[in-house]
């Protein structure tokens, strides 16, 4: 038997709420963002990868990195993540488990120096989401199917006018989600329903 997300979060509707937290992800708050802009207008949905320590799944340094409580001294690679200060607004684990740091009404720190169709600062109007993966090694089906859930969520709660990549805003320094992202297939998963 494969592993899935927990019931809850499969069978409950997604939905962002007034104050931009989605219900059903596990609420686990971030110090890592601050307000908008004002005026600001969330248009753009910011896929990003990662895992930690690098290429390892499952385990809590992502969640502690985005609450700035990772051990510099538990694994070599994050010595040099010490001082980094980051957060997406959601992280997709393995098995489809949505959690959210920070409310998509505000700001977080997660696309760093960016531009997307010549506007800079990409974290001002986008939201993040960060998939556990790497670059070169494929994403879950469940990723997947929560990622969809959560796009849709999104466009009706935000004029959502584009969904990329962290390598599409920071091409000369991200690489994420990498080759192994399905691009189609969230666009087939994405596309608008037949009635």
């Amino acid at each position: 038997m494969h592993a899935s997300a927990p019931a809850a979060t499969r069978h409950r509707r997604l939905a962002i709420d007034a104050a931009g937290y989605a219900g059903p992800a596990r609420q686990i708050r971030s110090p890592n963002h601050d307000p908008r802009p004002a005026g600001a207008v969330v248009t753009l949905l910011v896929v990003h990868g990662i895992s930690l320590p690098p290429g390892e799944f499952g385990g809590e340094g992502i969640v502690r990195l985005f609450t700035n409580r990772l051990d510099a001294a538990a694994h070599p690679y994050y010595a040099s993540l010490a001082s980094v200060r980051v957060s997406a607004h959601f992280l997709i684990r393995r098995q489809g488990e949505l959690l959210q740091f920070v409310s998509c009404n505000d700001r977080a720190w997660h696309a760093g120096v960016s531009a997307w169709k010549g506007r800079a600062h990409c974290n001002d109007f986008s939201i993040g989401v960060e998939l556990e993966g790497t670059d070169d090694r494929p994403y879950a089906a469940a990723q997947y199917t929560m990622l969809a859930r959560l796009v849709r969520a999104l466009r009706r709660a935000y004029p959502i006018a584009d969904v990329v990549g962290h390598s599409d805003v920071a091409p000369a320094r991200k690489t994420d989600p990498g080759p192994a992202f399905d691009w189609a297939r969230l666009r087939r998963l994405t596309a608008p329903r037949s009635r």
